[in-house]
C-alpha cells in the first residue's frame, strides 16, 4: 500500500510541476536583445591604474637580475670560516658585493656581479692572492642595476 502512494505521488509531482511552469511563463515578456547596455563602476578605472602600476614594478624589479658570473671564493663547512672570507673579501674590495649562501652543509661565498667574463678573470687573479686554495668563475644570475632615462646599465658591485 505504501509502494502504491509513493508511485502515485512521484508520478503526479512533475505534472503539477509543468502545470505552474506553464503558468509562469505567461509573465514573461520578450525584450529587445540586439543592445547591451553596460553601467560601469567609476571604481573600475582606478583599480586599473593600480594594477597596471603593480605590473611595471614587478616587471622592473624581473629584469634587476641576468645571467653572468660570479667568483666562487670558498665553500666550506664551517661558518665561521665563511663569514671571515666575506669580511675579507670587503675589506680588501669594497667595490665587490659578497653573497654568503648556505646549502647544506656547505656555506658558500661569491663575489661580484659581472657581465662580462674578461673583468671576472681580473678580480679572479686579484683574489687569489688572498685566498690560495682558489677562487672559481661561475655562471650565476647576477643583479643589475635600473638604469635611468639617459645612463647606461650599470652592474650593481657595492
Amino acid at each position: 500500500m505504501v509502494r502504491f502512494f509513493l508511485l502515485i505521488t512521484l508520478l503526479t509531482l512533475p505534472v503539477s510541476f509543468w502545470k505552474v511552469a506553464a503558468q509562469d511563463s505567461l509573465f514573461i515578456t520578450k525584450r529587445d536583445t540586439t543592445t547591451v547596455s553596460v553601467i560601469k563602476d567609476s571604481r573600475i578605472d582606478g583599480l586599473i591604474k593600480k594594477q597596471i602600476q603593480v605590473n611595471e614594478e614587478t616587471s622592473r624589479s624581473a629584469r634587476r637580475q641576468d645571467k653572468g658570473f660570479r667568483l666562487l671564493v670558498i665553500s666550506t663547512t664551517l661558518r665561521e670560516e665563511a663569514l671571515a672570507a666575506k669580511t675579507k673579501v670587503y675589506s680588501y674590495f669594497p667595490e665587490l658585493k659578497a653573497y654568503l649562501f648556505h646549502q647544506s652543509p656547505y656555506y658558500k661565498v661569491k663575489a661580484g656581479n659581472f657581465k662580462d667574463r674578461k673583468e671576472a678573470e681580473l678580480y679572479q687573479r686579484r683574489l687569489e692572492l688572498l685566498f690560495p686554495k682558489g677562487v672559481f668563475i661561475i655562471n650565476d644570475i647576477i643583479e643589475i642595476k635600473l638604469k635611468l632615462p639617459g645612463e647606461e646599465e650599470v652592474l650593481e658591485q657595492d
